[in-house]
């Protein structure tokens, strides 16, 4: 086990965790709501350091990420527990289990075995995911650490729960930051996670956006719940006043899982919320979850030709040329990878 970061005393046995905006104070034996930090004898303890659940070689476009190294192989790991509740869920059996102090149901994989295990399996991407990755603060750093002295990239997919001294400390050694914000009503955050946590992910896309991190945002469209005009308008509205046109926006059809069972997104919601965020300015919208849908592929903003054409997770041609369209030579600004 690893005495965590970020937290504090409160009396002579209780502990307070900074890490989220949570704030949980723990009980000496208890858990935080992640179910993965516990205090142990007036200590907090990260439970799941260098102890996954899953390990897969993915494409980075499963992630989604669209315009940060397309094509490429990515080594991307998770482990137990999350920091939101959310009722729909896709890896609520991971997500939502508690971390024992033996690590049972988990693998150990030290940092140094996580980085000798992405260069053996030829990835050049390692990307903390399936789980929400800033619970796993401490190995993250480190494991970070590792990957940028062996010029590996890193990727971390998440909620953006975390506040924002962890965050500040993590971003230098964070490439890509895959943010999902979940709708914009801090009333439906509530509703659907646990958590007023809208607020949160807004100012923490701006942080990773003004350092320099490669940002690219996903919302899974739910009927009933986000699937409103304001949802859309209001978001891409934020992300191009607040961020860039340039940022990518995965729009993602929802299928029933967990606690939720709203019927599948219809393909026509997702193309209302494309058109809908197109009219507020953004360039690069995609949609998700829908096979073989028009909505996969990267078009130019300048000459309106599919630059990037997409197969499900697989890229069968690339058109764009040091960074600009191969036919008309428009600066695609966000986009990073080898062409």
């Amino acid at each position: 086990m690893m005495e965590a970061r970020y937290y504090k005393t409160v009396g002579s046995d209780k502990t307070q965790c900074m890490l989220c905006p949570r704030g949980c104070v723990i009980n000496q034996g208890k858990y935080g709501l992640c179910g993965v930090r516990k205090n142990i004898k007036g200590k907090l303890y990260a439970l799941t350091y260098g102890k996954v659940s899953s390990v897969a070689v993915d494409p980075i476009e499963k992630k989604p990420l669209y315009h940060f190294y397309p094509g490429k192989s990515t080594l991307s790991i998770g482990t137990f527990g999350c920091n939101m509740l959310c009722k729909h869920c896709q890896n609520w059996e991971i997500s939502h289990q508690k971390a024992d102090e033996d690590g049972a149901g988990l693998q150990d994989l030290p940092p140094e075995k996580l980085i000798k295990l992405t260069k053996e399996k030829g990835c050049d991407i390692l990307v903390w995911t399936y789980n929400e990755p800033s619970i796993w603060f401490e190995y993250i750093l480190d494991s970070a650490k590792l990957a940028k002295k062996e010029g590996i990239l890193t990727v971390m997919v998440t909620s953006g729960m975390i506040n924002k001294e962890p965050l500040k400390e993590l971003l230098p050694y964070i490439d890509a930051y895959r943010l999902d914000i979940k709708g914009f009503s801090e009333e439906f955050y509530e509703n659907l996670t646990g958590a007023r946590a809208l607020h949160n992910a807004l100012e923490n896309a701006l942080l990773a956006y003004d350092v320099g991190v490669h940002v690219e945002i996903i919302t899974n469209i739910i009927p009933n719940w986000n699937d409103a005009d304001e949802h859309f308008e209001g978001l891409s509205k934020w992300i191009v006043d607040n961020l860039s046109p340039d940022v990518p926006w995965h729009l993602t059809a929802y299928h029933p899982s967990n606690k939720l069972d709203e019927v599948p997104t219809p393909v026509k919601t997702l193309e209302r919320g494309m058109k809908i965020g197109h009219e507020k300015g953004l360039y690069y919208i995609y949609i998700g979850n829908v096979i073989g849908h028009f909505g996969q592929d990267t078009v130019c903003p300048g000459c309106h030709r599919t630059l990037i054409e997409r197969k499900g997770f697989q890229i069968s041609c690339n058109h764009i040329v040091d960074g600009r369209c191969g036919y008309c030579g428009y600066k695609i600004a966000s986009y990073q990878g080898e062409e």
